[in-house]
């Protein structure tokens, strides 16, 4: 059975221990909130050093820049 948690008068939501222990996120973490449809995908948001060589490789071709744009 999948983890669920209640939201709260306060309009908080305890993230289950063995999801947090799965994802390994900690107290202090920030969190982004993502629509999909009608529900919400909740992401970490990464660090400046998780990103670093993210884009290695990227190519600037087929790039569409603002005077590309109507």
């Amino acid at each position: 059975m999948p983890a669920t948690a209640t939201l709260s008068s306060k309009f908080q939501i305890s993230i289950p221990k063995a999801v947090r222990e799965e994802q390994r996120w900690k107290a202090g973490q920030e969190f982004v909130f993502i629509p999909k449809g009608r529900g919400m995908l909740l992401m970490p948001v990464p660090e400046l050093d998780e990103l670093a060589g993210i884009a290695r490789g990227a190519t600037k071709e087929g790039y569409r820049d603002r005077e590309d744009r109507y």
